[in-house]
């Protein structure tokens, strides 16, 4: 196969851009080295974040596209609509799920409050004394490895996936560990948090995450459960932080985190940090504590200095494009950024305004 466009990584983010690529009509071949990354080591969580309105407008349009592929996936990507549940420890915070609900809604987002009682009705171990939720229905989860897969499969004879590492991307495509080159007129990096190994100047950071799983308890909890204080407390701290994030799998099993350290790449899982992982858990539902955990691990997410991905053309460099970034939302996001690189590599008008995830936000970086 002759390749019209190189996309490094078959994560779900490299995966969903070469899905839509060969979509639109190229001819894509998918480079991967095998080392694993974020997509199987994350949640797979699929939820509308609106921490500013880039984030909003990204999350948002994914979720559609999402739900239009949830019909044909295969049973093994594990879909599941069980809806997101952001709790509200007291009245301050059900004071900003009221605003997150304002700010959803004005957006088309499904969502709706829960009082106190609504919520014990809707989620029966959750401790008493919460003040109450804001749920999201239309949120999802998936098991994103076997998307990945199912996304290329999908492609037919328009995607080729090789297992490759790439040493160097060049004006004619790249250049693969041992020598051997593969040429391309448009190059994808969509690899995570690998990527800054091919471009050492693009702005990204490791944050380094822990994840705990435990044996099955099906109807334990029914939604993904999410504290309120999650952003604050986590997403945007820059020191070592947890907070209460839940997930019923449909195995039965529930999926525990959340935990974020910058600067550093160990894969160890470290004792203190799982606890306080754990404890925050147990804080919100007692009843985890009884319960039988099977494995532990981390992932590294990618991280950007405003938390938005970096998507589009790279400002320095002909012909190669970026899809990277994505810290705890790749898996969320993979089908709108899917959208706007296809778009944008054929020429086409995005269904939304690139200009928030361009790489020239960050361009005294990128230049070197």
């Amino acid at each position: 196969m002759q390749a019209e466009v190189l996309v490094i990584g078959a994560g779900i983010v490299g995966a969903a851009c070469a899905h839509a690529l060969a979509k639109a009509g190229l001819q894509v071949r998918v480079l991967d080295a095998g080392f694993g990354g974020a997509t199987g080591a994350g949640m797979g969580h699929l939820v509308v974040m609106d921490d500013n309105p880039a984030e909003l407008e990204l999350s948002r349009h994914s979720l559609e596209l999402w739900r239009g592929l949830a019909p044909l996936m295969a049973a093994d990507c594990a879909w599941s609509p069980c809806g997101t549940l952001w709790i509200a420890s007291d009245t301050a915070e059900m004071a900003a799920a009221e605003d997150k609900q304002v700010r959803l809604a004005q957006q088309g987002v499904a969502c709706r409050l829960l009082d106190a009682a609504s919520l014990t009705r809707a989620e029966p171990a959750l401790r008493p004394g919460l003040a109450g939720a804001l749920e999201v229905m239309g949120d999802g989860i998936v098991y994103a490895p076997n998307v990945a897969r199912w996304l290329l499969a999908q492609g037919g004879d328009r995607i080729e996936v090789e297992h490759a590492q790439v040493q160097a991307i060049d004006d004619r495509g790249v250049r693969l560990v041992g020598g051997a080159v593969r040429e391309a007129p448009q190059v994808l990096l969509a690899n995570g948090i690998q990527a800054t190994q091919l471009c050492p100047g693009l702005p990204i950071r490791p944050k380094k995450g822990h994840l705990a799983i435990t044996d099955r308890y099906p109807g334990t909890v029914h939604h993904q459960l999410v504290e309120l204080g999650y952003v604050t407390s986590a997403h945007h701290s820059e020191q070592p932080s947890v907070a209460f994030n839940l997930q019923p799998r449909p195995t039965g099993q529930l999926l525990l985190g959340s935990s974020r350290q910058f600067d550093t790449v160990d894969p160890c899982v470290e004792p203190d940090m799982l606890a306080r992982m754990l404890g925050r858990a147990i804080d919100y539902v007692p009843g985890l504590a009884a319960l039988n955990i099977l494995r532990t691990w981390t992932g590294l997410r990618a991280a950007t200095p405003d938390s938005l991905p970096l998507l589009g053309p790279h400002p320095m460099r002909e012909g190669l494009w970026l899809a990277v970034g994505h810290e705890g939302l790749g898996v969320t996001t993979a089908t709108g950024t899917a959208a706007l690189l296809a778009a944008l590599m054929t020429g086409r008008v995005p269904a939304f305004d690139p200009a928030p995830y361009a790489a020239e936000r960050f361009a005294q970086a990128t230049a070197a």
